[in-house]
């Protein structure tokens, strides 16, 4: 069967045809309506939904409501966008974006607001359906251009569905024309360190034709780093490490993942950098065939994270953050005391907002330890990369 007669109606889009009807359902969910009123002045909400009822298609969708909605968003929460690299970018091309995992909503979507500010084609999105905790995220999603990820399912049903989203990215590259963005990796790395997961390789490498090396580079893999300054989530990243040192067993409950997602959508992240860098494929041709798909995923995955780990902006705070915690001044010359001190002050201040009773001063003191591992391991990545190894 091939990728045009597959039913993808489960895990794509909303096709355009059943757009209007879509948003129709979308814009009376109580709970749309409820984190619409807590995300922008009520006085606008009307007006909005009005718009929202006359657009037909998702790329109105996208440049008349969700493109003005993310230029507020980085105008309040960040302290400028930027995007590097465009001179890699061909647009008679169709690439996976594939990037390290920073924020659980924004990482596509402002990378999506970066292409639009350029008049570059905006990608498909893939989302696990863990975050689809409401039917109108999974409605409100699907109608800005992102598929589904079928995550927690049985070792037979995960086979097939990713047998589906193999096909599908295949099919939405080489038949619909439309880039796509992924994730390296299932979930964040907590301590950003980043490092593509073999198991998302070998799930790209299902669809297509031919060896494992040529059905990678029908659809033309692009990594994009992805830098923010400071991330607001970095306190309840160093709470959850202290929880699991308490107690090995801990899960985060469904509201903590809602409340991480509101609090990287909502408060301040500074800078925002995305790099792009060149498409793989000539690496995969130097490469060649490997004997196993495990090898081949290793050596592949290996090729991204480098260019990943290359193509960090570094600031000043995982400068100081490095020092800090080797106890050292190797990276001085990059920072002014004054800096040092204003982050000294910042990571006090996230770790004042920690909700744990009965801290000790050692929890505290590891806590701390976990930030500045979150904010150091960009850099001492880049640094490896950069110098062979060599820190």
């Amino acid at each position: 069967m091939s990728a045009q007669e597959i039913d993808y109606s489960d895990i794509a889009p909303y096709d355009d045809s059943v757009f209007k009807a879509k948003m129709a359902e979308l814009v009376k969910d109580p709970g749309f309506l409820h984190a619409v009123y807590y995300t922008m002045p009520k006085d606008d909400v009307p007006d909005l939904i009005d718009e929202m009822l006359k657009i037909d298609n998702k790329y109105d969708f996208q440049h008349q409501v969700m493109f003005p909605f993310l230029e507020m968003l980085a105008k309040t929460t960040t302290a400028g966008i930027s995007l590097g690299g465009v001179k890699y970018y061909n647009p008679a091309l169709n690439y996976v974006f594939i990037t390290n995992h920073r924020d659980i909503v924004l990482d596509a979507s402002f990378l999506n607001l970066a292409f639009m500010r350029r008049e570059m084609p905006t990608s498909e999105v893939a989302i696990g359906n863990n975050l689809l905790v409401f039917d109108w995220i999974n409605d409100l999603v699907r109608l800005n251009k992102s598929f589904i990820v079928k995550r927690n399912t049985g070792l037979r049903e995960g086979l097939m569905a990713a047998k589906k989203l193999s096909s599908y990215i295949h099919h939405a590259i080489l038949d619909k024309h439309e880039s796509v963005w992924i994730a390296q990796r299932e979930g964040r790395a907590k301590d950003s360190s980043d490092h593509t997961q073999e198991s998302l390789i070998k799930m790209l490498a299902i669809g297509g034709q031919g060896s494992f090396m040529e059905r990678l580079k029908e659809i033309n893999l692009m990594p994009v780093s992805i830098s923010y300054e400071f991330d607001p989530n970095d306190y309840l990243k160093a709470r959850e490490f202290l929880m699991k040192r308490r107690d090995p067993n801990f899960k985060k409950s469904q509201r903590d993942d809602l409340f991480s997602m509101e609090t990287g959508l909502l408060q301040f992240k500074g800078h925002v950098h995305f790099q792009l860098t060149p498409r793989i494929n000539p690496r995969l041709d130097q490469l060649g065939e490997f004997p196993d798909n495990n090898t081949s995923a290793r050596y592949v995955g290996a090729l991204i994270d480098q260019a990943i780990h290359r193509s960090y902006e570094i600031f000043p705070i995982n400068y100081v953050a490095f020092d800090m915690l080797h106890h050292c001044n190797r990276f001085c010359g990059k920072y002014t005391p004054e800096q040092r001190v204003e982050v000294e002050r910042y990571f006090d201040s996230q770790l004042n907002k920690v909700d744990i009773e009965d801290v000790t001063a050692e929890e505290r003191d590891f806590m701390m330890e976990m930030m500045l591992v979150m904010y150091s391991n960009p850099l001492k990545n880049k640094l490896k990369t950069i110098l062979g190894g060599m820190e």
